[in-house]
């Protein structure tokens, strides 16, 4: 390992960790409730919900670095699949509240365990489908 792939690691890490504290800030305007004051109170569904759209940040984030050589061509991959993965969710949130009254926001703000984990993975398994095609592209 050279200098320069330790400079660039320590470059690439913090950029994406920027980015990642940006997106989750962004994300956290798009919630019915304010997540870094639910986690603080206590309520794990905030958390647990938090966790796994940090999670899923991070993977498109990593897949981004994975398949570019460039550092502004991956946080612009990033950034799209953030909006991408944002829309979705909205739109999923919508029609599970439209469909069968499924208020995922107000039954994570409620603490409700299970309202989480379906919120929280619609992130990860968005994640997961966004970077398949981002390691191929």
């Amino acid at each position: 390992m050279t200098w320069m792939t330790i400079l660039a690691t320590l470059v690439w890490t913090g950029v994406g960790a920027v980015l990642l504290v940006v997106l989750m800030g962004i994300d956290s305007l798009f919630t019915r409730y304010k997540d870094m004051e639910e986690i603080k109170n206590g309520n794990v569904a905030v958390a647990i919900r938090f966790v796994m759209k940090l999670f899923a940040q991070g993977y498109i984030l990593s897949q981004s670095i994975r398949s570019s050589n460039d550092l502004w061509d991956a946080v612009l991959a990033s950034v799209v699949s953030f909006v991408i993965l944002l829309i979705l969710e909205l739109i999923i949130r919508n029609v599970l509240k439209w469909t069968v009254a499924l208020n995922l926001d107000e039954g994570t703000k409620q603490g409700k365990i299970a309202h989480a984990l379906l919120g929280g993975s619609l992130h990860v398994v968005g994640a997961l489908v966004i970077a398949s095609y981002l390691l191929v592209s």
